[in-house]
């Protein structure tokens, strides 16, 4: 299956609210939500008017879509990411959530070097990010605890991030990642908990899903 590649707005509004996948613009009043909320497409207003009750199964479904358009990753990658959740010892929702909070591009984003996962996919395609002092262009590259993650010396001279470093100290970090604004460098302190994962899933819908 392709990457998805329109209007990542239509996204939010399919899914009825802000999954911030156009960085600070989903802040803005031209968010797509603020200004359509009702799902697109030729009868898409009309549906706000329904009072039909979803059934379990479309729940289920619109929370596993919702994850995987937040994460950026393809439904084949998400199959594959459920089974190894499935596999490890504790709850396999929550399992989930902390295997792709782990991706490269999520803690880049996390980290503030982003404005999005996309962008953040991006920095790494293009060689910006360096994991354990070596260049990677892998975005699904799963971090562990102890990682160190940093701008290239070359990519620091680029206006972007001369512009980025000037604003990395406005910007807020989870607590599971430490962050060295001097050096535009980081190191994943832990892996993250439930707690530490500020997305408004409910992942045991996702499990449901998963388990029919």
């Amino acid at each position: 299956m392709a990457r998805y590649t329109g209007p990542v707005c239509k996204l939010c509004r399919r899914e009825g609210e802000k999954l911030f996948l156009k960085g600070s613009r989903c802040l803005t009043p031209k968010c797509a939500i603020e200004r359509r909320s009702y799902p697109p497409g030729q009868h898409g207003r009309e549906s706000q008017y329904r009072r039909r009750r979803p059934s379990d199964y479309l729940l289920q479904l619109r929370e596993k879509q919702k994850m995987r358009r937040i994460y950026g990753v393809y439904e084949r990658q998400f199959s594959n990411y459920f089974r190894k959740a499935e596999q490890r010892a504790g709850l396999t929702g929550t399992n989930l959530l902390i295997l792709l909070e782990s991706r490269m591009d999520n803690v880049v984003y996390r980290l503030g070097f982003a404005d999005s996962r996309s962008q953040a996919r991006q920095l790494i395609l293009h060689g910006h990010v360096m994991l354990n002092g070596r260049k990677t262009n892998i975005p699904s590259a799963l971090v562990s605890a102890g990682d160190s993650l940093s701008v290239r010396p070359e990519s620091t001279r680029l206006t972007y991030f001369k512009t980025l470093k000037q604003e990395l100290d406005d910007r807020r970090v989870p607590g599971w990642l430490y962050l060295d604004t001097n050096n535009m460098a980081a190191t994943v302190s832990h892996l993250p908990t439930r707690e530490d994962i500020d997305v408004s899933l409910n992942e045991q819908l996702i499990v449901e899903y998963y388990s029919r």
